[in-house]
């Protein structure tokens, strides 16, 4: 279908690009000192990989709950991509010898600490909660995936906003790079994910 296609193409451009933007960052790491454990860069990296593996989750379980193609390969391509960039960010961590989890609140790099409730754990604005979570299990053929895409289009929103506050607050240049094609993929699939859930007469939750 014409949507799965376009989802297809730009994962499978982020997925070749991904190879050439971890070996620059080494070079783009290595002109100055690595960012402090503290910083917007070491901070987008441990929040979205943890984003990330939601959005990886959700979209295995949704693929599993219905057998419709088109919400089976946008699944799988949020998945894979996602998955890929979370390997990026915790390769990053590595590099720069700094923590893959930290003593302060999720968001606390973008002076946000204070709104990460955790609640249900939803650690982050846009993730899921664990009820929400177990709730799409439970879902099967067009609940499912109305369910998934209402949840994928929260947690992409979120996802941009933390995005948006690397690209302003981030200094390795890569990863502010990343970032912004995070913001426009996301974007992209948020509109796209709202046509899907048009043609099964469903909307946005927000």
């Amino acid at each position: 279908m014409r949507h799965a296609a376009l989802i297809a193409g730009a994962a499978a451009a982020a997925l070749v690009a991904a190879g050439a933007i971890t070996y620059a960052v080494a070079e783009d790491g290595g002109s100055s000192a690595a960012p402090a454990a503290g910083s917007a860069d070491a901070g987008f990296a441990r929040d979205m990989a943890v984003h990330h593996q939601q959005a990886v989750e959700m979209s295995y379980i949704v693929r599993d709950r219905t057998k419709d193609e088109e919400v089976r390969r946008l699944a799988y391509d949020i998945a894979q991509t996602q998955a890929n960039q979370r390997g990026m960010l915790l390769g990053w961590l590595d590099l720069w010898g700094l923590p893959k989890v930290s003593s302060e609140p999720p968001m606390s790099w973008m002076g946000m600490g204070d709104m990460a409730s955790g609640k249900d754990g939803a650690l982050m604005p846009g993730m899921a909660t664990n009820s929400e979570l177990k709730k799409l299990q439970t879902l099967s053929g067009r609940q499912a995936e109305v369910f998934y895409l209402q949840l994928m289009t929260d947690h992409h929103k979120g996802g941009i906003h933390m995005a948006e506050g690397c690209v302003d607050k981030c200094s390795v240049g890569v990863e502010k790079r990343l970032a912004q094609g995070m913001v426009d993929a996301q974007e992209s699939e948020i509109a796209l994910m709202a046509d899907m859930l048009k043609e099964r007469g469903a909307r946005p939750r927000s």
